[in-house]
């Protein structure tokens, strides 16, 4: 990580401290100290994000917005650089950008009790509320085609077509389970269609390190706002739901450690719905539990197309890696589906109208 980056925002390089920091998977994160001061310094993924300055766009407009209409809500925004740019490009180096460090801030890599999955929820929650008069227009689709279970799906039939002969021969249990739930799809297509689906100013990467908390537990806001686009509430519930419900993550191998936490869930759909109770129709609210199916589905299917065309996206620590997450997800998902009239009954007090959908 060069260190010229630091003297766009007037800092003396000899006087500047750079750490790695946290543990993300896409951007490079440090931590930046200087004169007393800590600052976040972010390399973006251009391998991903193709275009970064979409991403400093989006941001710029979003606090724009938030300083207009909710000047008391707290975003964190980039710092500005001596020419008033809040992304620097480096050539053969990359596209930066820097935050100041929140004192006293907290971040969780897990979710251990149901308290700071209620917290989580409902400060994505807000997000989205805040913003509902937003013109979702205006913002860029930094990623395409994220969240789109459809194109997944036909993503894996080619896979099936024209992937490793050897590898597909040896996960056909996963490859079936995956087929029979092909109505998760068939959901997805219907809800684009569905006028009672409002598109809103969605996160679409609700993991619990992505939102930043006090001392006491208590939600300050969410960061990591490079995926901020216009999306359906069940990414940003689904996400939730997948990465909040069990207590260990698509990393683990002992699937008997897999499980749904009923109060959990509990926390996250009271936590979501403090915020967004009127601003959902009650037939979104219905499909709570479907964003659960929606995103553990997606990010199965995702894995074992990987694992199929020999780890080309995400890569492998080890032999099958791809397979184990994508059976780690379909045992989660065959949880969620054990459990899903007791899930929905608790949805159940939200909604007025609108009968549930299994």
């Amino acid at each position: 990580m060069p260190n010229p980056i630091v003297t766009f925002y007037g800092f003396k390089e000899n006087e500047c401290v750079l750490k790695p920091f946290g543990n993300g998977l896409i951007n490079y994160t440090g931590i930046l100290e200087y004169r007393g001061h800590k600052f976040i310094l972010q390399k973006i993924n251009s391998t991903i994000f193709t275009d970064p300055f979409l991403i400093a766009n989006n941001i710029h407009l979003l606090n724009i917005f938030f300083k207009e209409h909710f000047p008391g809500y707290f975003f964190v925004s980039p710092v500005a650089t001596v020419q008033n740019k809040e992304m620097v490009y480096l050539p053969d180096e990359g596209y930066f950008r820097l935050f100041k460090f929140v004192d006293g801030s907290v971040t969780f890599d897990t979710v251990d009790n149901a308290a700071i999955a209620f917290e989580g929820a409902r400060q994505f929650g807000m997000f989205t509320k805040l913003l509902s008069a937003f013109n979702i227009k205006k913002l860029h689709i930094t990623l395409p085609d994220f969240h789109n279970l459809d194109l997944r799906y036909k993503q894996f039939e080619v896979s099936l077509k024209q992937g490793d002969k050897d590898r597909i021969k040896a996960c056909q249990p996963a490859i079936e389970f995956i087929k029979e739930q092909k109505y998760i799809v068939d959901i997805f297509n219907d809800i684009q269609t569905n006028t009672n689906f409002k598109k809103r100013v969605t996160h679409h990467d609700t993991k619990i390190s992505n939102v930043l908390f006090d001392k006491n537990g208590k939600g300050l806001c969410v960061i990591d706002l490079d995926t901020v686009m216009p999306g359906y509430f069940i990414s940003d519930a689904g996400d939730m739901l997948r990465t909040y419900l069990s207590p260990v993550s698509e990393e683990e191998k002992d699937f008997s450690k897999i499980q749904i936490r009923e109060d959990y869930f509990q926390a996250i759909v009271d936590g979501y719905l403090s915020e967004m109770q009127d601003e959902l129709s009650n037939e979104e609210k219905s499909y709570f539990v479907y964003a659960g199916k929606f995103m553990i589905y997606m990010q199965a299917i995702r894995f074992l197309t990987d694992h199929i065309n020999n780890d080309i996206y995400y890569g492998a620590k080890y032999e099958g890696h791809n397979l184990m997450r994508c059976n780690n997800q379909l045992v989660l998902l065959k949880q969620l589906l054990l459990k899903e009239d007791v899930l929905q009954a608790k949805v159940a007090r939200y909604i007025t109208t609108a009968a549930a959908i299994k």
